[in-house]
């Protein structure tokens, strides 16, 4: 012990003992902040911090012998002397002093109330000489007093001394029990060790251990050598005393914390956080540690790096200044180029330390094996960034170290656990041509696509990549077939299509079918979601599409999946389709714009390629569209309004690719037949022409009679002989007149009824309103014939005729009677049929207009007005 190495971890403060404590200091006890001082002629006195009095007060009449401050409740325990009667005679007595309570004494001092006294020795405990005095607070109010006396006996007090509910027992040590002279119990010490309630007691020749646990304890012998002078002590600090010497143990450390030389120590003691020694000549001093700081500071000036993480660790200083000590003995074996010792330190300061800092050295030292050792740990705990792991996969592949390489991807708590950055990993191993390491990893992580990459893009693998994506879930195989399937249609079409296919239609899921195959189909991805791995593929595209048509009927992207295959059947070239990809929400004006300029391309590009091409290119554009007028007509039933496509697009299409047949029939089922028409008169179809008229100018089909007047008006402006279709022409027209005449006659033939009925029935009038100021109709009140109501004032002058339909009437009179002075004109009517080029046009309009009648009754007559539609007055 004393070849252990010396520090001072403590420092100095020199004070002295109040002048006003005049007696010779016999013991003394600390705690609750303050020091306690029993003095030879009795007298109690209480210091503070500062070691100032606070008061004094006698506690026994001749001296205090002990005394122990208690740590739970604020009460003092005391052994002392009192004298008795005879007055030569004093003894031994035990007080407790209950120091919250005083009691006055006069006008300037006071004391603490005494609680109990308790004499100590008695007819069982014989009287001996007190050597050493010692107290454990058990729980409140029960304590434990050991006595150490000189014949080497020891008196035990337990229980609640105040309330006298206490127990004696006495115990004996060996030296006692074998009659060894010098046998005084010197020391005193009670220690708890988990459930073991244990005393310590020292001799001159020996220490022995009580277990007070057991129902007679006996001493154990611990030790051969003892003290004879009372320098013991029971603490967790251990502390010696010499005579000239005053040492500090830091046993656990092995070294001297701190030694001083100093005069006769009378008196030790602990608070504060300090040793406070107190000599024979009542002076003070106190012994303050040093802070942490200032303790590592004295021992990294020393290189003492070993002694000063001991230090840390033993006081429990916490992670990051532990991680400090431990950098810095790092930097240290680092500068003398220990470079593995130095690694070792840093490894303890992972997850304290920034990580750069340690790499940074070690990148330059170039010491690859200590850099990654660095790194594995950082993984293995968590701590690795992407950059990390990037560095550590780059150390293994420098190194060619295959087999670490293999433990940490293939490690069982490798990739589940996330030790390190997946796609990190993949992308290192890739660039390091270790393939099959980053097929693993993302394996094992579900990274499907980061596998097929390289698969596909690094490895050339196209069976083994589409057997992948076969075993796939089907959400993960679409995914993955949207991200590589332009690379798999370009060297593996056909398998391809078939992926596609049973991933949008329920093949090999008849398992999840239910019944209802339309809500099946729409949990299902749709072919147009693929559409965009097909754009350098449109052959293959429509391979897709038709085989998906002829095997779901009833797809819910239907319409989106025929406006694609309509623009592959009719594009002049094969190529991927443009204008059915460019939504439904663009107005029609803006689709045509982009079709024409697309066709214009269309028909650029096949006039380039058509002289290379030949005869064949031009027989499969023959083919498609004949699949395009299939496609057209088959979806658009008779027995829907709507098509399955978008017709707009669709005439879009014809018109980009003169696609005439389809043209023909999209307009004839919007039943615009003008255009029509117009179809025949630009290729001078005239045959077809005529032909067309006949079926869609009958009206009596639903057809549009007009058509004959632009037919006519068609032939007449090409200069061509037409009579006969002139012909055909004004007998259209003759029909139509006669049309028109029955449909007049069976109108005149209704009113003339109208009329006959007003002439002879009755007519309820059910008005409840007045028709001119729209209040409710009350009497008198006028109603006509025309079915208005008017109350009686309202009408005022005009009682006869309805103000309503009055205006009206006179302007028919009004027209008529200018009819009739312009039927007597006969020159005038002369004139008109002798200078007109028709003049059975000009007959046939004066008796449209009833100007020429078979009968007259004359001009009277004829304007006189009736008023058989009034009837009177209520």
């Amino acid at each position: 012990m004393y070849q252990w190495r010396k520090f001072d971890f403590f420092e100095e403060k020199k004070t002295k003992i109040p002048d006003e404590i005049e007696g010779k200091i016999q013991c003394c006890s600390s705690g609750r902040g303050r020091i306690v001082l029993g003095l030879q002629d009795g007298t109690v006195s209480l210091l503070d911090r500062g070691l100032q009095l606070q008061y004094s007060f006698p506690a026994h009449s001749s001296s205090v012998l002990f005394l122990q401050q208690l740590k739970q409740r604020n009460c003092l325990v005391t052994v002392g002397e009192d004298e008795q009667m005879p007055p030569q005679q004093a003894a031994a007595f035990l007080k407790v002093f209950d120091l919250d309570k005083r009691q006055e004494e006069g006008s300037s001092a006071s004391r603490p109330e005494c609680v109990q006294i308790l004499r100590i020795f008695t007819n069982q405990f014989p009287e001996a000489k007190i050597t050493s005095f010692s107290v454990f607070e058990e729980a409140p109010p029960i304590i434990f007093i050991a006595l150490g006396l000189d014949n080497g006996c020891i008196y035990c007090i337990q229980g609640d001394i105040a309330r006298e509910r206490i127990k004696r027992f006495k115990l004996e040590v060996d030296n006692a029990r074998s009659g060894k002279t010098h046998s005084a119990v010197t020391g005193l010490g009670f220690q708890v060790d988990g459930q073991a309630f244990q005393l310590f007691a020292v001799t001159p020749s020996s220490v022995s251990l009580f277990n007070l646990q057991t129902q007679t304890p006996i001493g154990k012998i611990l030790d051969e050598i003892g003290s004879e002078t009372a320098s013991v002590a029971m603490s967790d600090r251990s502390v010696g005393t010499g005579k000239n010497t005053f040492n500090i143990y830091d046993l656990k450390n092995r070294l001297i914390a701190h030694s001083i030389a100093v005069q006769e120590v009378s008196h030790m003691l602990c608070e504060w956080g300090n040793i406070v020694l107190i000599m024979a000549d009542k002076s003070a001093l106190f012994i303050v540690e040093k802070d942490m700081e200032s303790k590592l500071d004295m021992l990294f000036k020393k290189n003492l790096y070993t002694v000063a993480i001991n230090l840390v660790q033993s006081q429990q200083a916490d992670a990051v200044a532990t991680a400090e000590v431990l950098r810095k003995y790092g930097d240290h074996l680092y500068s003398k180029q220990n470079y593995d010792e130095a690694m070792a330190q840093y490894i303890h300061t992972i997850g304290h330390l920034e990580p750069s800092y340690v790499i940074q050295k070690f990148l330059d030292a170039q010491r690859i094996y200590n850099l990654t050792n660095y790194l594995e740990k950082l993984h293995e705990k968590g701590l690795a960034s992407k950059d990390h792991t990037t560095l550590l996969l780059n150390c293994y592949t420098k190194l060619k170290d295959v087999e670490k390489l293999n433990l940490f991807i293939k490690s069982e708590d490798g990739v589940g656990e996330h030790k390190f950055d997946v796609e990190t990993a993949i992308r290192v191993c890739r660039a390091a041509n270790y393939h099959e390491h980053a097929m693993y990893v993302a394996k094992k992580s579900g990274r499907h696509e980061w596998y097929l990459k390289i698969l596909l893009e690094d490895l050339d693998r196209y069976d083994e990549a589409l057997q992948y994506i076969n075993s796939l879930e089907p959400s993960q195989a679409g995914v993955t077939v949207k991200e590589y399937g332009k690379i798999l249609l370009e060297h593996k079409p056909k398998e391809t299509i078939q992926i596609l296919m049973r991933l949008c239609t329920e093949e090999g899921e008849p398992a999840k079918r239910g019944s209802s195959s339309g809500t099946f189909l729409s949990m299902l991805p749709s072919p147009v979601d693929f559409l965009n791995i097909f754009v350098h593929h449109p052959q293959s595209l429509m391979e897709f599409l038709e085989k998906y048509t002829n095997k779901v009927k009833d797809s819910p992207a239907q319409v989106e999946i025929h406006n694609t295959l309509l623009e592959l059947y009719l594009s002049h070239d094969l190529d991927f389709p443009s204008l059915s990809q460019t939504g439904n929400n663009e107005n029609g004006s803006l689709r045509a714009d982009r079709g024409s300029r697309a066709g214009a391309m269309s028909r650029a590009k096949s006039n380039g390629r058509m002289n290379s091409d030949g005869v064949n290119e031009e027989k499969d554009r023959q083919e498609r569209h004949q699949k395009g007028l299939l496609l057209l007509k088959r979806a658009w039933p008779s027995d829907q309004e709507q098509p399955l496509y978008d017709v707009d697009l669709a005439i879009i299409l014809c018109e980009m690719n003169s696609f005439k047949a389809g043209l023909l029939f999209l307009y004839e089922k919007l039943k615009l037949y003008k255009e029509v028409i117009a179809c025949y008169m630009q290729a001078h179809d005239h045959e077809g022409l005529i032909a067309c008229c006949k079926r869609l100018g009958d009206s009596g089909k639903g057809g549009d009679p007009s058509l004959w007047a632009d037919v006519l008006k068609y032939f007449g402006e090409l200069g061509e002989d037409c009579s006969k279709e002139k012909l055909e022409q004004e007998s259209k027209l003759i029909e139509e007149d006669r049309i028109a005449i029955e449909k007049y006659q069976e109108e005149t033939a209704a009113m003339r009824k109208e009329i006959q009925d007003l002439r002879t029935n009755a007519r309820i009038f059910q008005l409840s309103k007045c028709t001119a100021c729209t209040f409710t109709l009350d009497l008198p009140a006028v109603h006509f014939m025309c079915m208005h109501s008017f109350h009686q004032r309202c009408l005022g002058d005009n009682e006869k005729e309805c103000p309503e339909c009055a205006p009206e009437y006179r302007a028919v009179l009004e027209m008529k009677r200018n009819l009739e002075q312009n039927s007597k004109d006969q020159d005038l009517f002369f004139q008109q049929v002798k200078t007109s080029k028709d003049g059975f046009s000009v007959i046939a309009e004066y008796f449209g207009k009833g100007i020429i009648s078979k009968t007259s009754k004359g001009p009277a007559e004829a304007l006189k007005p009736t008023n058989d539609y009034l009837n009177g007055n209520f």
